[in-house]
């Protein structure tokens, strides 16, 4: 099934591998020296230029999908690798389906569409404090998300439930961050089966994503403008999907068993040869 092709996009998936990594080049002396600064400069004005078009009426999926892109690219641009796998994965897809992963920064729920809309159309569950953000807030609606409150479980799976099915019976692909807050460590604990449950009732498949965001870092005043930080590689790797059987729970395990698996991958390699995730409590560190 595909949706909106845009030609940048679609870069991603033209490797034979599945794989997308960002190709070395030199940055700028300005954007080396600040690149939080240099990073913000361009997205503000993405933002904006974004949401003028969306008040309009005119920011459709394509639209979407390439401002995603260019998100991408900004980063890029001062100093940020992505390392993108099991695209393979995202391509094959021939029904939508529910995409859960963890959540570690704002640069999932921005970079994610640049990825996936190319391929299949979806939307995201998100804060409904999002949907309520000066000039953001007119982007955000535009794409017909899955507002929830976090305060109330009940509440926001009778949400998920309702809306996620509408979507998903348009043929839009759903993607859900099962953990109620941002963290750059994983706990399986806080990992709940809400993804597992849409899917389930819908009869779709189910993909895991495992993701390692934290270049974007979390900020001090606004949460969703922390630091840029180039040292950090970000990766996204996407899991081959599956039919729920049952209540789900040996698809939610093997969720989350894809999702650690490849944070203490990551870690290993970033840490070099004996490196690796300690496990304290129940919690894999990505820190």
């Amino acid at each position: 099934m595909k949706g909106n092709q845009s030609p940048h996009c679609n870069e991603l998936l033209a490797d034979i591998d599945g794989r997308y990594l960002t190709e070395p080049r030199p940055s700028g002396w300005i954007s080396t020296r600040f690149p939080t600064f240099t990073f913000y400069s361009q997205f503000l004005g993405n933002v904006f230029r974004s949401s003028n078009v969306a008040r309009r009426g005119q920011y459709d999926s394509l639209r979407w999908s390439q401002t995603s892109f260019e998100v991408l690219q900004s980063l890029e641009s001062v100093g940020v690798r992505f390392e993108v796998s099991g695209l393979q994965n995202l391509a094959n897809l021939t029904t939508p389906c529910v995409l859960v992963g963890n959540h570690m920064s704002m640069l999932e729920t921005i970079v994610l569409p640049a990825i996936i809309q190319p391929v299949c159309d979806v939307t995201f569950v998100v804060k409904q404090s999002l949907m309520d953000y000066p000039v953001f807030r007119h982007i955000l609606r535009s794409r017909d998300p899955i507002a929830v409150s976090r305060d109330n479980p009940r509440e926001d799976l009778k949400q998920v439930m309702g809306m996620g099915a509408e979507r998903l019976g348009k043929g839009i692909s759903v993607v859900v961050f099962p953990q109620t807050t941002r963290s750059e460590t994983f706990d399986p604990r806080s990992f709940n089966t809400i993804g597992v449950k849409l899917a389930a009732r819908t009869k779709v498949p189910v993909l895991p994503i495992a993701l390692q965001t934290d270049a974007w870092g979390n900020g001090k005043w606004i949460k969703d403008l922390g630091p840029i930080r180039p040292e950090k590689k970000v990766r996204f790797a996407f899991g081959e999907p599956m039919e729920i059987e049952g209540r789900g729970s040996q698809q939610q395990q093997a969720i989350v068993d894809f999702i650690a698996s490849r944070l203490d991958q990551w870690k290993a390699e970033d840490r070099g040869a004996g490196g690796g995730l300690a496990k304290i409590n129940g919690t894999w560190n990505v820190g």
